[in-house]
């Protein structure tokens, strides 16, 4: 195992590397080094590692989601207002939309499976959008109109969207057809975890508040071990409580996220994020090089045509859904063409989650991951590269 984890941080960090130089998302080279090292190319990983990559994956998806809670600005959605809200799910639906009207044609599979495979890859990637908008902020583009903010927050409670819909379906997918209450329980999912969030996050605010108070500082490297042991608990809690009520364990971890933020003083959330930006540095490379371990190369060869041809076409009902949401917007054309640009790439979620449908051995498991994979590949560097190339003709600078 020890050998394994040494190629996977040391080839997935070079091949990382070497495609940032090529001004290419690092995510792609560490996909790239799964591939290569994984069972169905050189098979250099050992059998152990691969056992636990579920488990493993997971623990990244728990880190990215509590950093993006962290780092959630509620102030700018405020700011933004109606169109940040309609960006953080309107899209994603529309994607979801395409993938269930054509995936069924297109890709041979049923239509709980496209529903499946949409909720997969409708979220747009934090990974590649962040750091630009950032970028663009601190330059001064697009900020009069708050266009990076916008971006920002609908991409950052896209995600959280599209996760919940996912469990939905998948538990859709496991019981082999549609009921009501499935419906139902999306709402009730998406309350009880926010509810379950915000509470264990005042109580945890309260609890190093108060060892503050009596000089018993608690370290932010022992903050962050504390947070992750209770994101882990508040996953289990969803697994516990699935027989009784459903409730979201994920939306539960950003939800506790985000009242730390909000409860906590500036300097010390800014810190938690920090160190869970550090930490994800080690779990990007280990989620990206195991999902890439996990995809059989042949069968993604075989579902190419097919899958890139879905990809896109569920892009332009994605595209149209940006649209929508900047409707009675100040924005001109060319910003809204900026926006829709802005919210092509894929990456994150499609790791995390992509190969889940396999490992709970759905039927659409291996094709789920193939179109994810596909997508990442094709999307992570248009998206990249476009951003890039049109936000100096298409936004104005302050």
């Amino acid at each position: 195992m020890l050998t394994s984890l040494a190629l996977i941080f040391l080839v997935g960090l070079a091949m990382g590397a070497v495609c940032q130089f090529l001004k290419l998302p690092r995510i792609i080279g560490m996909l790239i080094t799964g591939i290569i090292l994984g069972p169905y190319v050189l098979n250099l990983l050992d059998s152990s590692i691969l056992s636990v990559s579920a488990d493993l994956r997971q623990m990244a998806l728990i880190i990215i989601l509590l950093k993006a809670g962290l780092s959630l600005n509620l102030a700018d959605l405020k700011k933004v207002g109606r169109p940040a809200i309609m960006m953080a799910c309107i899209p994603a639906s529309c994607e979801i939309l395409g993938f269930f009207l054509f995936a069924p044609y297109i890709l041979g599979i049923t239509r709980i499976e496209a529903a499946v495979t949409g909720a997969v890859l409708g979220a747009v990637s934090p990974a590649v959008v962040v750091p630009r908008m950032v970028q663009l902020m601190e330059n001064g583009y697009g900020t009069e109109k708050s266009i990076p903010q916008l971006i920002m927050a609908g991409a950052s409670c896209d995600d959280i969207f599209v996760i919940v819909l996912f469990s939905t379906f998948v538990t859709m997918a496991q019981g082999g057809g549609v009921n009501v209450i499935y419906f139902v329980n999306i709402p009730v999912s998406i309350i009880l975890g926010i509810i379950l969030g915000a509470v264990v996050g005042y109580v945890l605010s309260a609890f190093f508040e108060k060892a503050y108070a009596y000089r018993h500082c608690v370290r932010n490297s022992m903050k962050v071990i504390i947070v992750l042991g209770i994101s882990f608990l508040l996953m289990a809690v969803e697994t516990w409580m699935k027989e009784v009520v459903s409730v979201s364990g994920l939306l539960a971890v950003v939800s506790m996220a985000c009242v730390l933020k909000i409860k906590s003083p500036e300097f010390v959330s800014k810190r938690l994020s920090e160190k869970f930006g550090k930490l994800w540095l080690a779990a990007e490379v280990i989620l990206f090089v195991l999902v890439g371990a996990a995809v059989d190369i042949r069968y993604t060869l075989n579902a190419g045509i097919a899958a890139v041809l879905m990809i896109f076409t569920a892009l332009i009902f994605r595209s149209l859904g940006v649209a929508v949401c900047l409707v009675k917007t100040s924005l001109n054309f060319r910003e809204r063409l900026f926006c829709m640009i802005a919210y092509l790439p894929k990456a994150t979620v499609q790791a995390a989650i992509g190969s889940v449908p396999l490992a709970m051995g759905l039927p659409c498991g291996q094709i789920v991951l193939s179109v994810a994979v596909v997508a990442i590949l094709l999307t992570a560097p248009i998206g990249a590269f476009g951003i890039d190339l049109t936000y100096k003709r298409f936004l104005k600078i302050k």
